[in-house]
């Protein structure tokens, strides 16, 4: 598998060469849901506005949490309205430390993209090196791509309840969410028992690109992870878990996802809460 970052002079240096990549602005926060506005007021040439909401993820009921994830063959037809063809090389990026984009990544590489990759530092890094913007839409060719239909690597509620009787299970959100102290979107405060607490925010220097492979690899170490070890994350609402699903693949980890996520446990009232800094 191709690196999944690559840097703002290696992506310029590919396209200024006429290789052929997919560019894909995943710009979604959730304050800001909408992107466009952003993405028409400068976006990288050539780059097609993904929306998070709608395409990468469905409504569902709220035992399936904020962003269940979407149909398969949604997905696929979404992909063909972005472009994508079978072969494609694909960058995701957005202008929030690769926070959201990191959804994609994920998806896309779940999916069968075999070269699906996050732009590290994302728009910042892009404009902080001087290259160009477009503005407006980008017109698009719609795609043939074919996505795979081998299972996606999840897990449901009552595997990540029994998760950490066997592997380590890694809550991505902030301590403080974590730790039950406030919770400003979810029905109750606090996190699955048993799970660790690894904030994305780790993963990132102040620059907003990934720290290296050695430093990752060292953060899931001391929660406990090793190649042996089953790894499960899990974030909100699963979007922000797979930055650290990204990360724990750069440190060289086979992590999988809890879907769900808290938003998806805590709308359930059979299932126990842990509170406090320990997993509980």
């Amino acid at each position: 598998m191709n690196h999944p970052l690559v840097t703002a002079a290696e992506l310029d240096a590919t396209l200024t060469g006429g290789g052929a990549v997919r560019l894909l602005d995943v710009r979604w926060r959730l304050d800001r849901p909408d992107g466009r506005p952003a993405h028409r007021e400068g976006h990288l040439p050539g780059a097609v506005y993904v929306d998070l909401d709608s395409e990468l993820a469905r409504h569902g009921e709220p035992v399936e949490g904020r962003h269940p994830l979407p149909d398969r063959a949604d997905l696929q037809a979404a992909a063909r309205r972005w472009g994508l063809r079978d072969g494609d090389a694909v960058v995701v990026y957005d202008d929030l430390g690769g926070q959201s984009a990191a959804r994609a990544w994920w998806l896309l590489r779940a999916s069968g993209i075999a070269d699906v990759r996050l732009l590290d530092g994302g728009l910042a890094a892009w404009t902080d090196a001087g290259l160009p913007l477009e503005q407006g839409d980008a017109e698009v060719v719609p795609g043939d791509v074919t996505l795979g239909d081998d299972p996606w690597p999840v897990i449901d509620a009552d595997a990540a309840a029994a998760w950490p009787g066997t592997g380590v299970l890694v809550d991505s959100r902030a301590a403080e969410r974590y730790r039950g102290d406030v919770e400003p979107v979810d029905p109750r405060a606090g996190h699955v028992p048993g799970a660790v607490n690894l904030p994305t925010a780790g993963n990132l220097d102040s620059t907003g690109r990934f720290v290296d492979a050695t430093a990752l690899r060292a953060r899931f170490e001391e929660a406990g992870v090793t190649p042996a070890t089953p790894l499960a994350v899990y974030c909100g609402s699963g979007i922000t878990a797979a930055h650290n699903a990204l990360a724990a693949t750069i440190a060289g980890f086979d992590p999988v996802l809890f879907a769900g996520s808290w938003s998806a446990w805590s709308n359930d009232p059979t299932r126990a809460v842990a509170t406090g800094g320990r997993p509980g």
